[in-house]
């Protein structure tokens, strides 16, 4: 029985998921619909936690909006998030951040990250980004020419 869950999980699994960890600033690329239309809005915040493992992994995002703190978790695997993109690598000493509910302004923020591990985090993270990028076009183009053969 578990070995259904598990090829079924692998084939649920995106190729390439953004490395992050609690008190990384993020983007969010998160696909609604509108009615008939469907378009991409970008939430971004600090991570405050994550919870799960595999494909079951999510992510708590929170932001500031107009004054009041804005939470939303984002299962990391889910189609309709399209993109994770670390804008800032947090330094914290905790896993689960949630005091930061009870911070309010400059007390908010988290100190970053900096250093040769931080770049060559973000090497990695470009290099793996281009390289999902090359298979993405790749695919592409052989389902084009498919059809064009068709």
């Amino acid at each position: 029985m578990s070995s259904l869950i598990e090829t079924l999980e692998s084939e649920m699994t995106k190729d390439h998921v953004t490395a992050v960890n609690p008190g990384d600033t993020v983007e969010v690329h998160y696909l609604i619909r509108e009615g008939e239309k469907e378009r991409i809005q970008i939430f971004s915040g600090t991570i405050i936690a994550y919870q799960g493992s595999g494909i079951r992994r999510a992510i708590v995002v929170r932001r500031i909006v107009q004054g009041e703190g804005v939470e939303r978790i984002f299962p990391v695997h889910n189609p309709r998030v399209k993109d994770i993109v670390v804008t800032r690598r947090g330094r914290v000493r905790r896993a689960k951040l949630y005091f930061l509910r009870d911070r309010v302004g400059k007390k908010t923020r988290v100190r970053e990250f900096l250093g040769d591990k931080a770049r060559a985090a973000k090497q990695a993270d470009a290099a793996a980004r281009k390289g999902v990028a090359e298979a993405e076009a790749a695919a592409a183009a052989a389902t084009s020419e498919a059809a064009v053969e068709a």
